[in-house]
């Protein structure tokens, strides 16, 4: 440590000589402030592994001041503050509010399924698809790009028109060997401002764009660029189920857990009037 954590070190020792409080017999302390101790090892964890003494001595000199700084004005407060009973009673609010949210956590890991069902997802799907609406064109396809003078570019313009499996199986080999970027998204939903992002063109009109061809090519000074579009889905048009399953099943999960816990509740409340754990005072 540096000059300046010994000569603190050094101070906080004999202001606080004469307290009665002891630290930790099996752990070594560096410091004591208002009965408080700080720890070697408390150090020791706030610095990374494989940093230089010049860094480690800043972090531990900026840890020190931290934790001195808020243990001092910590105790301050404690003894300057009149409203300690306001103060005990949102503490308590707050632990009990953790402790029940903390056990209905529990409860639903136990009882409720981590995921929804596939058969209730889809329902939900087809009874309010309108409320999926995309605001994004997103098309399922793949994009090559190779260099301007790669190897066989009739033959890859060719297979990627195709796009049907022998075509795919001769642009992964090709890939392999010649290829700067293989995009293979005809198994999922892209966006197709994504796709615009690894193209050097510019489009006024996306949506016409993807609805209007399944192959396009171009080229810049150094590179060759195959976009095959199998299909596609326009800004308006409903969302794909595959693309809206994810937020359905976190939609109806959420519904699961809320209409859970309030059923439990329910079922709590009227538990404990029927056991007569609840005890009525009439007027």
């Amino acid at each position: 440590m540096n000059k300046f954590t010994t000569i603190l070190l050094l101070t906080l020792l004999i202001a606080t000589s004469c307290t009665k409080k002891s630290p930790e017999a099996t752990r070594e302390p560096l410091l004591e402030v208002e009965g408080k101790f700080l720890y070697e090892d408390q150090i020791q964890q706030v610095i990374p592994p494989n940093v230089d003494k010049k860094d480690s001595a800043e972090i531990a000199d900026s840890y020190i001041r931290k934790w001195v700084t808020d243990v001092l004005m910590y105790e301050n407060a404690k003894r300057n503050i009149t409203n300690q009973k306001e103060i005990d009673e949102m503490v308590e609010d707050y632990r009990k509010s953790l402790t029940i949210h903390q056990y209905q956590q529990k409860m639903i890991v136990q009882r409720l399924p981590a995921t929804a069902a596939e058969e209730e997802i889809k329902a939900f799907y087809d009874q309010y698809s309108n409320q999926f609406v995309l605001n994004e064109n997103v098309i399922k396809g793949l994009l090559l790009i190779v260099p301007k003078k790669a190897p066989k570019l009739s033959s890859v313009k060719s297979w990627v028109q195709s796009g049907n499996t022998k075509a795919l199986e001769s642009i992964e080999k090709y890939s392999l060997q010649n290829a700067i970027s293989y995009d293979y998204f005809g198994d999922r939903w892209v966006t197709f401002t994504e796709i615009l992002k690894k193209m050097p063109i510019q489009i006024e009109d996306p949506a016409n764009f993807v609805s209007s061809r399944k192959f396009y090519e171009t080229d810049d000074s150094t590179q060759h660029y195959f976009l095959r579009i199998e299909s596609y889905r326009t800004v308006g048009q409903t969302e794909p189920y595959d693309m809206a399953k994810n937020s359905i099943s976190n939609i109806m999960l959420n519904k699961n857990k809320a209409d859970f816990i309030s059923q439990f509740e329910k079922e709590l409340y009227n538990d404990a009037v029927k056991n007569e754990d609840v005890t009525f005072f009439k007027k």
